[in-house]
């Protein structure tokens, strides 16, 4: 941990803690003279969490070099972060990006912005949460389904659906197997979502994906990748997917598919960008 890092740590919790009025938690005003500094005391914290005297001290001085993540997110918890802020507070702490999001409603919502923002996109666009389940996407995307009917949950519908299998042409080389692994990589760090569970149930019980899933891959993400799909108007072509994530909503993520028709690749040796 860097002392610009314990700099940071400490003015993030100081003024954090200094918004929780200690009366909320059943602790009294001292009622001597001098100045009384606003907000839960250090003892009060340790107190709350019901840690030995000095544990948060540790914390805020920086004088802890990895504090474990259970008392991390207790103290988020109880200072109420927000995701962004519990990255910033595993990061200061030294521990990196945090072990999974604080809460289990961490990147099922996003800003309503965002609908704005993939409407006016030329491309098709979508926003899922994290686990897959569809919250926003313009009109070029509905496009891509017989109807315009989108699916729900486009994991599930990549992976279990039969007009997913259909449309995504050669489903069982290009696509699950770069699909599986990012549904294992989610359930890594959100063990405990039952939408994702109930995915993964699923995936087991079927005999084309099971042994997908069962053979591993690392694939995570699926940004950059151009695969064959079928148009439900334009017909074959290439889809390359370019992946963003929403900063407020750990797990969600923005996807623009930019589609050409046809039968040849379209950006199999486009060069990368760099800054000049």
């Amino acid at each position: 941990m860097t002392n610009t890092d314990k700099t940071a740590l400490r003015t993030l919790l100081r003024v954090r803690r200094a918004l929780i009025d200690p009366t909320g938690h059943g602790f009294h005003r001292s009622s001597r003279q001098g100045r009384r500094a606003p907000g839960l005391s250090q003892h009060q914290v340790d107190q709350l969490l019901h840690r030995t005297p000095g544990t948060y001290r540790r914390l805020e001085s920086g004088a802890w070099p990895r504090p474990d993540t259970g008392f991390l997110r207790d103290v988020a918890m109880l200072f109420a972060l927000n995701e962004q802020e519990w990255v910033s507070l595993c990061r200061y702490a030294g521990i990196g990006d945090p072990p999974g999001p604080l809460t289990a409603r961490s990147g099922k919502e996003v800003p309503g912005v965002w609908q704005e923002a993939i409407d006016g996109m030329t491309h098709p666009a979508y926003v899922t949460d994290a686990s897959w389940e569809l919250i926003a996407h313009n009109d070029e995307f509905a496009r891509l389904f017989p109807g315009g009917n989108v699916p729900g949950n486009t994991m599930r519908w990549m992976l279990l659906d039969e007009q997913g299998r259909d449309m995504l042409i050669d489903w069982d080389t290009a696509w699950a197997p770069l699909v599986v692994p990012q549904l294992r990589a989610a359930l890594a760090s959100r063990p405990d979502d039952e939408v994702l569970r109930r995915l993964e149930k699923d995936v087991l019980a079927d005999p084309q994906c099971a042994p997908i899933w069962e053979s591993g891959g690392a694939h995570i993400h699926p940004d950059g990748d151009e695969r064959p799909i079928r148009h439900a108007i334009d017909g074959p072509g290439w889809v390359t997917m370019c992946a963003a994530q929403p900063m407020a909503a750990p797990g969600a993520r923005m996807i623009v598919l930019v589609f050409h028709a046809g039968a040849r690749r379209a950006h199999t040796r486009v060069p990368v960008l760099r800054a000049p």
